[in-house]
């Protein structure tokens, strides 16, 4: 997925937030399910982030255009695990490592079903 980097994105220099770097690889997510004309809220239940490592190569400035790349690291009984990268041109500045557990609408953990890993799957 492609994302600009626009002016609220930055600091008064011109350099993406560091948090900046947590949306974009949110929107690239989101967008997985998007294309598949899916939703990340389920009837059953949503993800929400359970643990995550961020590297910091170098920055984004205002105006770059940065693709976002995201592959599927592990598929547990309630959780998965991704490994996403920020690049500009050919050029990585930024990777995460995150874990999303698979919760239902009042908030507790429960087993990823077999629809549900194949669509996890098939999106990363």
């Amino acid at each position: 997925m492609k994302i600009r980097v626009y002016y609220e994105d930055t600091d008064t220099g011109g350099i993406v937030y560091h948090s900046n770097y947590l949306n974009f690889c949110e929107r690239a997510r989101s967008e997985a399910f998007f294309e598949k004309k899916l939703s990340p809220v389920l009837l059953s239940g949503h993800f929400v982030a359970k643990e995550l490592c961020a590297y910091y190569i170098l920055p984004a400035k205002l105006g770059d255009l940065l693709e976002i790349k995201t592959s599927l690291l592990e598929l547990g009984h309630a959780s998965f695990k991704l490994h996403q990268e920020v690049y500009r041109a050919d050029i990585k500045l930024f990777e995460l490592d995150i874990k999303l557990a698979y919760v239902s609408m009042q908030g507790r953990v429960q087993k990823l079903n077999s629809d549900i890993k194949e669509m996890i799957m098939s999106l990363f």
